[in-house]
């Protein structure tokens, strides 16, 4: 567990520094003249959430580089699709009509990232504040946590949906597919396994730093 002197002996290095300019500059990008104000509001929502949360907690509580960095890359795919819409990002629309894809996919990018990013955020509270070690039943309890998660925010796009009617459209980003729903919460999982996968020996060697063996 983090001991008081490993806290104070921490210090925020650059990447850190880095990733908070990178957030910042993107969001006053994103929220100059976005497609629509109020999708681009919903969607921005977390970074919000997020940002305050982490400096605020940042001097007794500094996340690994490897967790700053993935949390800084989620919050720029939330604010590139608050920018254009998840069904109008620019890049994706080329790719749609370039290889005659049937929709535009970066709403699946996004929901990749809602298991992604969270995943690697859960295993580092858990390992850091409970009695959780690395294994099996770490990577079972974050993989759940993550399709819990996904599926409290398509609970929160169903909310939108019946409170603002045809204004929702751009924030559901559903393009048709009448099972976006379950594949957004699939993409959701599968984001997070990757994660595991790729990346637990990493945080595992990571961790070390902030006082967690």
């Amino acid at each position: 567990m983090t001991t008081l002197a490993d806290m104070q002996a921490q210090k925020t290095s650059p990447v850190a520094w880095a990733c908070l300019a990178l957030t910042i500059l993107v969001l006053m990008w994103s929220g100059l003249a976005p497609k629509d104000r109020g999708t681009w509001f919903m969607e921005v929502a977390p970074v919000f959430i997020a940002l305050p949360l982490v400096a605020l907690t940042w001097r007794r509580f500094p996340l690994t580089t490897l967790l700053t960095v993935v949390i800084t890359l989620h919050a720029v795919v939330l604010m590139v699709g608050g920018k254009y819409t998840y069904a109008e990002m620019p890049l994706f629309n080329w790719l749609r009509d370039e290889f005659h894809l049937s929709r535009n996919h970066y709403d699946r990018v996004g929901h990749f990232m809602q298991g992604f990013a969270p995943a690697l955020v859960a295993r580092e509270l858990l390992l850091r504040t409970s009695p959780l070690r690395p294994g099996k039943w770490l990577a079972v309890v974050v993989v759940l946590s993550c399709l819990g998660i996904s599926a409290l925010y398509e609970l929160i796009e169903w909310g939108a949906a019946m409170a603002l009617g045809e204004g929702a459209d751009a924030f559901l980003a559903t393009q048709g597919d009448v099972w976006d729903t379950q594949k957004d919460m699939a993409m959701a999982g599968v984001g997070a396994i990757v994660a595991l996968l790729l990346f637990s020996r990493w945080h595992d060697r990571q961790l070390t730093t902030v006082g967690v063996r």
